[in-house]
């Protein structure tokens, strides 16, 4: 298969080939793939195959940049992300809530994202996809009509491609870097819930569940990463930082801001007719942030109808102490106590982690400390 692109454009005479057996894990329907749409679509559907496979239930990514803004599976449409994308909540069905719930993880990453669902694509996704500004998607499937629906998005610039549920990858690897040749297995280790060893207590199936979501979105996420979750779906993604603890930090800021989106005072800003959906979801996280330089005051004043209420540091404060239940997951072992100290702050109740770090016990009296429910997997994830 011929590629638009390399990694960057001046990268040229980019292809694809299968290798071994010649079989294509993936079938191109309609578009042009770059290099990186490629490697989104491969490490997305990877994820929520693995996803939908552990968990019963409909899975989907968004990617940006070879790692997930978000992932999730079938579940409730909030009021907030109902109206974001003006569908009603209780309506959706389990595809299309599944990536309106991955979305809505980091929805001002997500602009421009590859999408990856583990079930065969229906109406009602396609549908929501042709009002979103969205690049492509990979799929095991597409119900009649909606490729031809989904061929008309980006001007006929929009990509789909079909996975092979039933493909199964060679047992080695290889990576050709600056002349050399590097191989190594197949990570083919299933994701259960026997991976899940917990030190103390025990986890909530609800809690398995997210862990386990959890697990696989690190699988596939450049390392180091973290991942904090809740109801199925993911709340904040670090990834790629050299420091694990800025990733911690990192991703809690994302959860933090995912949260504050449903605080009454941001779902109280009302943007004038016109403003497009996009421009709301950054306005909103930059009035969030509140660090508005005076061009972005005077230009989120011009899009409000009316004038934005206060956020105060003490109501940010109040309204991030009430978020609960959040599992926290890592895909290498948590080397100080600093990252439990953080994720506490930011609700979460149960952590996974390979463990095996020579401070591993001060880990764990730092779980006992905030009364955080502690697993050890013994699995690390990194993935470069």
């Amino acid at each position: 298969m011929k590629l638009r692109y390399g990694i960057n454009p001046q990268q040229q005479a980019a292809h694809a080939t299968p290798v071994a057996s010649g079989r294509w894990p993936v079938r191109l329907l309609h578009g042009e793939p770059s290099y990186i749409n490629m490697l989104d679509a491969l490490n997305g559907w990877q994820l929520v195959h693995e996803a939908g496979q552990a968990l019963g239930r409909p899975a989907a990514a968004s990617f940006k940049h070879v790692s997930p803004a978000g992932a999730a599976v079938s579940g409730a449409v909030d009021e907030v992300t109902a109206e974001l994308y003006g569908v009603a909540g209780h309506e959706v069905g389990a595809l299309a809530s599944a990536y309106l719930r991955a979305r809505d993880a980091d929805p001002k990453s997500s602009y421009g994202d590859f999408a990856a669902v583990s079930r065969p694509v229906d109406t009602e996704l396609a549908e929501l996809l042709t009002g979103m500004v969205c690049d492509g998607i990979v799929a095991p499937g597409y119900e009649p009509g909606t490729v031809e629906r989904l061929r008309r998005k980006k001007n006929g610039r929009f990509l789909i491609m079909e996975a092979d549920a039933g493909f199964v990858p060679p047992h080695e690897e290889a990576r050709e870097v600056f002349g050399l040749r590097l191989t190594q297995r197949h990570d083919e280790v299933r994701l259960s819930s026997t991976l899940l060893g917990v030190v103390d207590d025990v986890l909530p199936d609800t809690a398995v569940a997210d862990l386990l979501l959890g697990l696989a979105v690190l699988r596939h996420t450049q390392s180091n990463s973290v991942c904090y979750l809740r109801d199925g779906m993911t709340l904040g993604i670090g990834a790629g930082q050299q420091s694990r603890v800025d990733c911690t930090r990192l991703a809690g800021a994302k959860v933090d801001t995912w949260w504050l989106r449903r605080h009454p005072s941001v779902r109280a800003l009302s943007f004038r007719p016109g403003v497009r959906r996009q421009d709301r979801i950054n306005w909103q996280i930059r009035f969030i942030e509140g660090d508005l330089t005076p061009d972005e005051a005077e230009r989120l004043a011009e899009a409000l109808s009316t004038p934005a209420g206060e956020l105060t540091a003490d109501a940010r404060v109040r309204w991030i102490q009430r978020l609960d239940q959040v599992a926290f997951a890592s895909d290498g072992a948590l080397p100080f106590r600093d990252n439990v100290d953080h994720a506490h702050r930011h609700g979460v109740q149960y952590i996974a982690e390979p463990g095996g770090s020579i401070r591993s016990d001060e880990v764990e009296q730092a779980c006992r400390e905030h009364r955080i429910t502690l697993a050890r997997t013994g699995l690390r994830l990194f993935h470069h």
